[in-house]
């Protein structure tokens, strides 16, 4: 059963990984243009290379050029939380030097649980007398994709998106980085969306890092619950900010059988904007 469990929550790989580095986009011609790197991640290029596409997109969009720095690997979020806390820091040294050559900006993060990590490396690194400086700095640089945009004129141009949609906080966004409002400023700025809040939108899926590895039947009943919730709301579009939550909720979709598919709200953003074109 756990097994079979484990296999049920799987998600569907059915799109070429999305690992690409260099220049994603470049400046617009005649537009002064305000450089940003993308963190690549473990998770969300590989599971859903359609977020980071989207991201890339929307921050054009918004007048950034976008780089990926090669040298750029794992945020350490999964380490910290199993306790490894050296691979960590060796991982946090890494993405600083990486993302330092890149001379961006800002660090852009579409992975709530990954930005959240990457802006505790001053804390993490706190104590080493060489990276300890560099760490703090480079956290104050650190901007989940959707901080970022809400702060930047992207609703112009927008086309509609006809779809009734839901949001679930990741708990990393709502309660770790305390970013409620940017998700929300996103959606209802876009003509034709209905968002349709839940009664406990920043209650936990169940996701939970290795959470729903580690205690599958607390995980599942977690789950269950929220999927009554979303069930109540009558969207069609659940829309969250972290690959977990989205693995977590498509296997709730599967289980339930609900009629409604999970996405980023980078994702529709994105939508909006080719839907314009």
């Amino acid at each position: 059963p756990a097994l079979a469990r484990l296999e049920s929550a799987a998600p569907v790989l059915d799109r070429a990984p999305f690992r690409a580095t260099g220049t994603l986009a470049p400046p617009t011609a005649g537009r002064p243009a305000t450089r940003v790197a993308l963190l690549l991640g473990c998770v969300q290029g590989e599971i859903y290379p359609q977020v980071h596409e989207a991201t890339v997109r929307v921050l054009q969009h918004a007048g950034c050029e976008v780089v990926a720095p090669e040298g750029q690997g794992c945020c350490g979020a999964l380490h910290s939380h199993a306790g490894d806390a050296e691979t960590a820091r060796a991982l946090a040294r890494r993405n600083i030097a990486a993302f330092e050559r890149a001379g961006v900006e800002a660090v852009i993060v579409n992975a709530a649980g990954c930005g959240a990590a990457m802006k505790e490396y001053g804390h993490l690194l706190r104590h080493d007398r060489v990276w300890g400086a560099r760490a703090a700095r480079f956290s104050e640089g650190v901007r989940d994709v959707l901080e970022f945009v809400a702060t930047r004129d992207f609703a112009g141009g927008l086309g509609r998106v006809e779809r009734t949609v839901t949001l679930q906080d990741a708990c990393h966004l709502a309660h770790a980085q305390r970013i409620r409002e940017a998700p929300r400023a996103i959606l209802r700025a876009i003509p034709g969306l209905r968002l349709v809040e839940m009664r406990t939108p920043d209650r936990c899926c169940g996701s939970a890092g290795l959470y729903s590895v580690v205690q599958p039947a607390m995980s599942a009943t977690i789950l269950e619950a929220k999927m009554t919730e979303i069930a109540s709301t009558g969207a069609g579009v659940i829309c969250t900010s972290n690959p977990g939550c989205a693995m977590q909720i498509e296997a709730g979709v599967r289980r339930t059988g609900l009629d409604a598919e999970v996405r980023h709200v980078i994702e529709i953003l994105d939508e909006a904007i080719r839907a314009r074109r």
